[in-house]
């Protein structure tokens, strides 16, 4: 089964961690993502779980919601 894109078509690149706010990815790995092979796309959504998981942590541990805005749109993830 193919990996899907963890694009919701939220394109909108934060400049202070240079993500996606829509799919938490790198703009490097939105423009290879057509290349990547099945694994290749993997690991990005592996990424993109450390990221989301690093992001709540970071929340929870301030008093306001995420920082960064990466849990307010979560595309499944083809791995769960």
């Amino acid at each position: 089964m193919a990996v899907p894109s963890p694009c919701i078509n939220v394109c909108t690149l934060d400049h202070a961690t240079g993500l996606c706010l829509g799919c938490a990815r790198t703009l490097q790995e939105i423009g290879d993502w057509i290349d990547l092979d099945d694994a290749g796309k993997q690991a990005v959504w592996n990424r993109i779980a450390e990221r989301r998981s690093r992001a709540e942590d970071q929340a929870s541990a301030s008093a306001g919601g995420p920082r960064d805005g990466l849990g307010a749109h979560r595309p499944m993830d083809p791995a769960r």
